[in-house]
């Protein structure tokens, strides 16, 4: 069975992205063909998906967190589960390999090398969510310096589409890995 933030990925999380599709498909048609205005649609696609990655991996985390302190005396729990969230990057910060990496690290994991160890194209995906993440911060920030961008500074569909596939992979890969090490750690299956 998957977390409850898998769940929710796959459920409410695709259907607002494919809310975007729809929009993208009102705006630019579905034959083939260069649409001018459909670069701003691909903009908002590239941050709605970043959003409901970065939403995925917090809610993940947190499930985790709370599989962890249910083990403690109650009075615990509360201080436990505050040191476990606090400062957590990905409450404030892009859901990039890095906070990724650091938040789960706080619980004994280390989310990058499991899930390369999982499935060795999980690297590329690692890599496509980095650039996923520099797409994000030049539309945030309007700095599309192409040499931060692979060369260039115009964001297609075909980009949006092969992040989000990469990150429904990675969210999955993240919820296996993750049942596996509370697992160990506390000795019950999370999900």
């Amino acid at each position: 069975m998957p977390s409850n933030s898998l769940q929710s990925w796959h459920n409410s999380r695709r259907i607002q992205l494919e809310e975007i599709i729809e929009a993208h498909r009102a705006v630019g048609g579905t034959g083939r063909g260069r649409r001018y205005a459909t670069e701003q649609v691909n903009h908002a696609y590239a941050v709605l998906l970043s959003s409901q990655f970065q939403g995925f991996c917090r809610d993940l985390h947190s499930e985790c967190v709370q599989h962890i302190v249910q083990g403690v005396p109650a009075p615990l729990q509360n201080v436990l589960r505050g040191e476990f969230v606090r400062d957590r990057k990905l409450d404030r910060g892009n859901p990039n390999p890095g906070n990724i990496g650091a938040d789960f690290a706080r619980l004994g994991l280390r989310i990058w090398e499991t899930v390369g160890a999982l499935d060795m194209r999980n690297d590329a995906r690692k890599q496509l969510l980095d650039e996923l993440s520099n797409w994000r911060n030049a539309i945030a920030h309007q700095d599309f310096d192409p040499m931060k961008l692979g060369g260039r500074a115009t964001l297609r569909l075909n980009d949006v589409n092969r992040w989000r596939r990469a990150c429904d992979q990675l969210a999955r890969a993240f919820d296996k890995v993750t049942r596996t090490h509370l697992r160990a750690l506390v000795g019950s299956v999370p999900w």
